[in-house]
């Protein structure tokens, strides 16, 4: 073997350990000591540790299943889509959820004739009329929703304005205000002494008043609707498809992406290393030499596998991590699941008082 064929298997030896050592994070490194990584080292003395990092919107990954088996009726958004909370995602196959609905209805008119029928006995009518104005609100609030899926639905083929939707968005609002108002009120009536109680006939009524609410919650199972503000980042549900209430494989993943973070994983014995408000760096490899600033917001306190570099959901890391939540002072191109190496700057800094 030649001097040179000697040389070249030690520098491919000494890079293979350089990789090797960075999958371990915490090391304080010099300059000169630094390993090489996939996004190539920021220039900086020392750091107090090296760990793998992810990119997440600020309200992390929401992932979103069905309430209950289902065939998937409709899609009604898209990735990148922009959805308000409560707004219907996905409608499962309802017939069966709507023909409950209509027949609760039934008994409730039933019961009601059969219950005006009768007499108002004395100082029932203000409970009576508390309970009329509880029932009238729950279905103004089941319609002004129904009519809310529906302008959004027209919205996403542009068959109405913002405007319109502004005004369903406001509808709603308005009558689950008036709902818990009028809630309100029946309590306090029923909670008072003198209220006498109810007949066999309006008890028969609020029977099938409430079997009516839970036909409703039976159809609102059909319904994934958006927990929160966001942008749709993955789809993984087609027309026709039957829909489990199971989260992995989710049927849609959101997140509020207004504000991105990072979350890495550092070994827990470099814990007395890290506070809230250090500086971190980052790079990625998709931009190489370019460095993107951070701090570190929180540290957790609880120490687990590693996930980051785990595709499979159930597959764990052998190493135990504490995971560091990091803000980034400027994300610029970063994209959310984006994986970065972190250097945790050593410069001694006083962490932030605390109560």
């Amino acid at each position: 073997m030649t001097f040179m064929q000697k040389k070249k298997i030690s520098s491919s030896v000494a890079a293979l350990l350089g990789a090797i050592a960075l999958t371990i994070p915490g090391f304080t490194f010099s300059a000169a000591e630094l390993p090489a990584t996939t996004s190539g080292a920021p220039a900086q003395s020392s750091w107090d540790a090296v760990a793998l990092g992810r990119v997440d919107p600020r309200s992390r990954e929401i992932k979103l299943a069905a309430s209950a088996p289902g065939r998937i009726a409709d899609v009604l958004i898209k990735a990148n889509d922009k959805v308000f909370a409560g707004e219907l995602l996905v409608r499962l196959d309802d017939e069966e959820a709507l023909a409950r609905v209509a027949a609760a209805d039934a008994r409730v008119a039933l019961a009601k004739r059969s219950r005006n029928d009768q007499s108002t006995p004395s100082g029932s009518a203000d409970r009576r009329k508390a309970e009329d104005l509880v029932s009238d609100s729950e279905r103004a609030v089941a319609d002004t929703r129904s009519a809310l899926d529906r302008v959004s639905a027209d919205r996403r083929t542009g068959n109405t304005s913002p405007a319109d939707l502004d005004a369903a968005r406001a509808a709603l609002t308005r009558a689950q205000d008036h709902l818990r108002e009028q809630r309100d009120a029946l309590n306090k009536l029923k909670a008072a002494r003198d209220t006498p109680l109810p007949t066999r006939l309006e008890a028969e009524l609020n029977v099938a008043r409430a079997e009516w609410t839970v036909a409703q919650a039976e159809l609102e199972k059909t319904r994934i609707r958006a927990p929160v503000d966001g942008t749709v980042l993955a789809i993984d549900a087609k027309r026709g498809e039957l829909a489990a209430p199971m989260l992995e494989p989710a049927l849609l993943v959101l997140g509020d992406v207004s504000a991105l973070r990072v979350r890495a994983e550092v070994e827990e014995k470099y814990l007395a290393r890290l506070h809230v408000g250090q500086r971190v760096v980052m790079r990625a490899v998709a931009f190489p030499g370019r460095e993107f600033d951070g701090t570190v917001a929180t540290i957790a306190h609880v120490v687990g596998p590693g996930r980051i570099n785990a595709r499979d959901p159930h597959k764990l890391n052998d190493v135990d991590v504490l995971q560091v939540d990091l803000d980034l002072s400027n994300p610029g191109p970063l994209v959310v699941g984006e994986q970065v190496d972190v250097y945790f700057s050593a410069e001694r800094s006083e962490p932030p008082a605390t109560d």
